[in-house]
């Protein structure tokens, strides 16, 4: 808990200023493991929650209300951009997100809709809400899904363990006018998130949760360069509207083969998968370092749990540091066990940099 004059803990972590504890938070946290979340869930289809501006408050706020976390997530979905460009998707159980009509050449860009923040001023009119409930309480987190992972949606449909069809174009990038189709998407996500930040957010991540399917080669040649993009342009838009800057977190599933590229990207903050060792990390990223718990750490036992976390602490160097999972949370995990995860974060890593531990010493200080 804060009061408005302070600074959040997880805004000074991310900024790499010292704390006495490290912040944590968890992605999707608000999610079906959650009883109060299957009673609504049950209730409304996933995209009618999202477009509910009362109903993305309420989930927003539940695991906030549970656990001490010291942030909150805007509940809503990446694929609302693709949504506001006039693709219909809809959410099939057991498959995924669908899109009815994905696109299959350079002429099917056409048929998009020019971007409008109108279209989602839904997403927009729930953070205001979440913002005016918590009261400063913690932070709230906007976010967007990056230009790959929206378009390999777009493209191939629905999810996919290749992401053959979107990897097609990324290899005949003229055939099918790839980077008409990438500056559509980059332009609709700076926008997206500069909304969210002038409507409540005080932080936001871009999530490229397709980004394993790539060459380090694709994914330094195309991606690298669309995020650090997105950070200056909305860097360039908050500073001309005289908005302060917001820290900017970046998440790469699978990415660990260019950290260095991703340290240069312009972002504050680097998430890490839990295939990624954070002390490794740590000599190739300068700023703070979020994650990256195994999500099916969870399953263990509270003593492992604990354990796991110290590892995780230990090998991050707990400064410079938000604490999350490798990726979001599964939905048949125990809410107790994230009671233990977020309390073992606070009380090892106070304990940790509190005492000037030796184990601590030859790590990233």
């Amino acid at each position: 808990m804060v009061t408005k004059k302070e600074v959040p803990l997880l805004i000074r972590a991310a900024k790499g200023e010292i704390v006495k504890k490290v912040p944590v938070w968890l992605m999707r946290q608000a999610g079906r493991y959650l009883p109060e979340f299957k009673e609504i869930f049950n209730k409304h289809s996933f995209f009618d929650i999202c477009r509910d501006p009362e109903l993305s408050c309420e989930l927003t706020l539940q695991p906030v209300r549970r656990f001490n976390l010291d942030a909150a997530i805007i509940f809503s979905d990446i694929l609302v951009i693709p949504q506001a460009l006039g693709m219909k998707c809809t959410l099939k159980a057991g498959v995924g997100p669908c899109f009815e009509s994905p696109l299959k050449s350079a002429e099917d860009i056409k048929s998009l809709d020019e971007f409008s923040v109108q279209n989602l001023q839904y997403v927009y009119d729930a953070i205001t809400l979440v913002s005016q409930k918590l009261d400063g309480q913690v932070p709230l987190i906007g976010f967007s899904g990056g230009p790959w992972t929206l378009m390999s949606y777009m493209v191939d449909g629905a999810t996919s363990k290749t992401y053959s069809k979107s990897k097609k174009w990324l290899y005949n990038p003229e055939l099918y006018n790839l980077s008409h189709l990438l500056d559509i998407l980059r332009a609709a996500i700076v926008q997206h998130l500069y909304q969210q930040i002038i409507h409540g957010c005080e932080i936001v991540q871009i999530f490229e949760s397709n980004s394993e399917v790539l060459t380090p080669e694709m994914f330094r040649k195309v991606l690298v360069p669309q995020i650090q993009s997105i950070v200056t342009d909305l860097r360039k838009q908050l500073l001309s509207n005289n908005y302060k800057d917001v820290p900017i977190i970046v998440f790469c599933k699978g990415a660990a083969h260019s950290l260095a590229y991703l340290d240069r990207c312009g972002a504050d903050v680097i998430a890490l998968d839990w295939t990624c060792d954070p002390e490794l990390a740590r000599e190739f990223v300068s700023k703070s370092l979020q994650g990256n718990l195994d999500p099916c750490a969870l399953y263990g036992s509270k003593e492992q749990i604990r354990d796991l976390v110290k590892q995780m602490l230990l090998r991050s160097g707990c400064r410079k540091m938000i604490a999350n999972l490798g990726h979001g949370i599964y939905p048949d995990t125990d809410p107790d066990k994230v009671q233990c995860f977020v309390d073992a974060v606070h009380e090892i890593s106070e304990e940790l940099l509190g005492s000037n531990n030796d184990e601590l010493s030859g790590l990233y200080m």
